[in-house]
């Protein structure tokens, strides 16, 4: 089993895959970390649409592959940023994917939480973004999980002043049914975002996410930070109400985080935890025995991989995650909504191909490589 894959230099090396996955078997949830995997939607492939289309969703492959994360014990973040949320899955398609993935859930007895944001509206008063957000509020309490509120493109344009987000998340806290998760997404995964919190400087914007918080410690039951910051994030959550938990979304430095110090540590709401679901699963088990160092000699070896998804310009970190569920067998085709597919290059997939299956992440190697095969032959390169 030997594969031909471009390399930096605008030619092509021999590469030869593994030949034995990792076996790594479905088991019961964590009892030291709460883990979810934020998860991605299958695009059908057959729909007759375009980039500007409302997404065609595969709803069975899409269910399906949150019952194979449910099954390794891990939470699903539904609705998310790795959902394609403003990139391709409109607010319809995402209501209706809340709905059927908390139906899902409560069949299976998984773990959900979904996210709550204003892409309904692409601008507005402060009273037109508090009534998006209400909106979407509604329709995940309906559903029967979790909410997490999501930073929004339109009240970043609308707000004036810190004052404006106390507000408009003091308005949303108040009424909702049951504590939610803060999501603070840093304008590398969405640059709409950039002076979230009312300042571009981020110890100003900690600050104001810290007073939100601190108004109402018993709506909040935890905090996703996705900054790209380790040391940030230590500070933040050291400096959490009591109770508040901080979940990393940190894609970039997760084991640490995760594994903590003698101050805390982080839970996991991560957009990596999509492709390496079972290994991180299997990790989190080994941590809660107590072995640390076991924890990060299984977790250790995928940040490559994770920094290579997740390299600039960083939202587009949902191609590699889809072409890997594909590689996986998780779905029977590379298409995605929007047509995002095309949105990394070949040389990008040869390397996702090949540090994830020098990780033992495929159940089946020959399907990986017959499927990175077909890819390449798609590009002109012959084996």
């Amino acid at each position: 089993m030997t594969i031909r894959l471009p390399d930096a230099q605008g030619g092509l090396r021999v590469y030869e895959p593994r030949t034995d996955p990792l076996a790594l078997t479905p088991a019961a949830p964590f009892t030291s970390r709460t883990v979810f995997s934020a998860a991605h939607v299958v695009a059908d492939p057959f729909a007759d649409v375009g980039p500007d289309s409302p997404a065609a969703v595969d709803w069975d492959a899409t269910l399906a592959f949150r019952r194979h994360l449910w099954s390794h014990g891990l939470g699903v973040a539904e609705a998310m940023d790795t959902a394609q949320r403003g990139m391709g899955l409109h607010w319809s398609g995402a209501a209706e994917l809340i709905r059927r993935s908390a139906a899902e859930a409560r069949a299976v007895g998984g773990r959900i939480a979904c996210g709550v944001g204003t892409d309904q509206i692409t601008g507005g008063s402060l009273a037109e973004i508090r009534a998006a957000y209400e909106e979407q509020l509604a329709v995940v309490e309906e559903a029967g999980a979790q909410a997490i509120l999501m930073a929004s493109r339109a009240l970043a344009a609308t707000a004036k002043s810190p004052e404006d987000y106390l507000e408009v998340y003091g308005h949303l806290l108040r009424q909702s049914a049951e504590p939610v998760i803060l999501h603070w997404l840093g304008p590398m995964f969405d640059p709409g975002l950039e002076g979230y919190w009312g300042s571009a400087d981020l110890d100003a914007a900690t600050d104001v996410f810290l007073d939100v918080i601190a108004a109402h410690p018993d709506k909040v039951d935890g905090i996703k930070v996705s900054l790209l910051d380790a040391r940030r994030e230590i500070d933040l959550r050291r400096r959490l109400p009591h109770g508040v938990r901080c979940y990393t979304g940190d894609d970039f430095n997760y084991p640490e985080l995760i594994a903590g110090d003698e101050q805390g540590f982080s839970h996991a709401l991560l957009g990596i935890f999509d492709p390496l679901g079972p290994l991180a699963a299997e990790a989190v088990r080994v941590l809660d025995t107590g072995d640390t160092a076991g924890f990060r000699a299984l977790l250790d070896p995928t940040v490559e991989l994770s920094r290579h998804l997740f390299q600039t310009p960083t939202r587009y970190y949902k191609t590699g995650v889809v072409f890997l569920a594909w590689l996986a067998g998780h779905q029977t085709h590379f298409t995605m909504v929007g047509g995002l597919q095309s949105a990394r290059s070949l040389p990008h997939f040869a390397r996702a191909y090949e540090l994830a299956d020098a990780l033992g992440l495929f159940p089946d190697p020959k399907l990986a490589e017959e499927r990175m095969k077909t890819l390449l032959s798609l590009y002109g390169v012959n084996q």
